[in-house]
């Protein structure tokens, strides 16, 4: 027998293979703990992304990197599109800018926890800057970067960062 759902609720299929209905992922949510036993990252196009950086470093990369899609300036749809591509069996990206119940326009659930998407972000920016900044003409600018990244520790980045954002509680402000 079917099981009986609201109308017009989809359920998205997760990476793990379980299903969760759109209703449960409202736009606050950052993880779900799946029947599977697994917690999964939750990312919605409204988040912006100084979820994963402070504000001062989204600033520079919207000055700096240029896009060449709908959007306007880079953010989060740029920031997991990165993660996507590094990671593509382990994300599951939906477009439901036709679904006007749920608030948001781009999902993303990856197959592991908030925590480790958090370093996986933090990461691929650093490659991004880094990147970057190979291609100015200042060498001594270069260099400082790179000494600077030699003493970064993007774990203890984002431990501090995650509790300064109070990720826990509904009084989450960009840092």
């Amino acid at each position: 027998m079917a099981t009986p759902r609201v109308p017009g609720d989809e359920a998205i299929e997760l990476p793990c293979g379980e299903s969760v209905s759109l209703a449960e992922l409202d736009m606050g949510l950052r993880e779900y703990s799946c029947t599977c036993g697994e917690r999964h990252a939750v990312v919605m196009d409204v988040h912006p992304p100084s979820r994963f950086v402070p504000e001062s470093i989204v600033v520079v990369l919207r000055e700096t990197v240029e896009t060449e899609d709908e959007f306007e300036e880079f953010g989060t749809p740029h920031v997991m599109g990165i993660v996507l591509e590094e990671f593509p069996d382990q994300v599951i990206a939906e477009d439901l800018s036709e679904n006007g119940q749920v608030g948001y326009s781009m999902l993303w659930l990856t197959d592991f926890d908030s925590r480790r998407l958090h370093v996986i972000v933090v990461e691929l920016l650093i490659e991004l800057m880094e990147h970057a900044i190979s291609h100015a003409e200042d060498s001594g600018a270069t260099n400082e970067f790179e000494e600077q990244m030699l003493e970064f520790d993007v774990e203890a980045f984002v431990d501090d960062y995650r509790t300064a954002r109070e990720f826990e509680s509904e009084f989450d402000r960009p840092a």
